[in-house]
């Protein structure tokens, strides 16, 4: 008999919060479709769950685990205080607590975090990426010498496509200047621009520590944008449902791919994941050319874990059921050494 367990579901909030909030209200809305689908799930295995929405008082989470004493605590907090790039930190504190906790440690979400530090450790390796340059803040532009426009212009440390859209592709320096100043000033971020990939839009979950299992391949497509238009993973082409319907755009599984090819795709994300050292649960996002060539783009460190989305419908098609992943995913938390 599976062992019950005391878990503390961990949220972020875009607000200020209070130790016992009632979030009843939130968790029946879209926004926070992956907390309710979560909490469900672990209903259904018979598990003791409690949840704590953070904002900006880590202080709430030091009493909420003094009190329960939770056995793990389930992390879906990917922000704090409405910044992205503060989720490592939230990772850090439980790592230090000695608190369990489900999915990536600190040190790969940092890796990850940072696009072009991941870039750098990949092609060290020789797995392939775009060429790309990285912007600061207070700088006009980069050196593009050697680099093939167009460019795809991101800000270099958001997750979900925010800040990508189609006007991130530029054709020339007078472009790149435009779109870097937009995104230095909209999203107070620092940019990477690189190459843009023609090809297929891949993606690849995988689940594991040590021993890695590799969920069938998903794959954005792109069924009414012309074939001699570029093919761009906008913040719209996956969050805006008008937009998806009026272009085709459709996640589902890859068709078409040769069995050679596919386990060829498969053993290289399993050598991203260690050479990224993710730990738990990941996504990775790739493209693949039509030569052939599988390009990085990034690894996504505890993707979204809604029930209807990627990573668990791949997860489902190899097998694992919404509550089994969710339980694969607590038992990786707690084997796993955080020191």
């Amino acid at each position: 008999m599976k062992k019950k367990l005391k878990i503390l579901a961990l949220f972020d909030a875009i607000a200020p919060t209070t130790l016992d909030q009632d979030l009843s209200a939130e968790l029946q809305t879209p926004d926070w479709k992956t907390e309710a689908h979560v909490l469900a799930g672990l209903n259904e295995l018979g598990h003791e769950t409690h949840y704590l929405a953070l904002f900006d008082d880590t202080g709430l989470l030091q009493q909420k685990c003094e009190g329960f004493q939770p056995d793990i605590v389930f992390n879906l907090a990917d922000q704090f205080r409405n910044n992205r790039a503060f989720d490592q930190n939230i990772v850090s504190l439980l790592e230090m607590k000695g608190v369990p906790f489900t999915g990536c440690g600190s040190v790969p979400m940092i890796l990850c975090k940072h696009k072009g530090i991941s870039k750098k450790i990949l092609s060290y390796h020789r797995i392939h990426v775009p060429g790309f340059v990285l912007i600061p803040r207070g700088q006009k532009r980069g050196p593009t010498r050697g680099l093939k426009f167009p460019l795809l212009v991101k800000p270099l440390k958001e997750e979900a496509s925010l800040g990508i859209a189609q006007a991130s592709l530029v054709h020339d320096d007078a472009q790149l200047a435009e779109r870097v100043k937009f995104i230095h000033e909209k999203f107070d971020n620092d940019v990477i621009a690189e190459e843009y990939i023609d090809g297929r839009e891949l993606y690849v979950g995988l689940l594991g520590t040590s021993r890695l299992q590799v969920f069938p391949i998903r794959e954005l497509v792109f069924q009414n944008v012309p074939p001699d238009e570029p093919k761009i993973a906008t913040y719209k082409a996956k969050w805006d449902e008008e937009y998806r319907k009026r272009w085709g755009l459709i996640n589902q599984f890859a068709e078409g791919l040769d069995p050679l090819l596919t386990s060829k795709i498969m053993n290289t994300c399993k050598r991203i994941y260690r050479l990224l050292m993710l730990d738990g649960y990941a996504r990775l996002d790739l493209r693949l050319t039509a030569d052939g060539t599988l390009y990085f783009i990034e690894a996504n460190p505890n993707p979204m874990l809604a029930a209807d989305e990627d990573f668990a419908q791949a997860a489902e098609k190899a097998g694992l059921a919404y509550p089994q992943l969710l339980q694969r995913i607590l038992n990786l938390g707690l084997k796993t050494s955080r020191e």
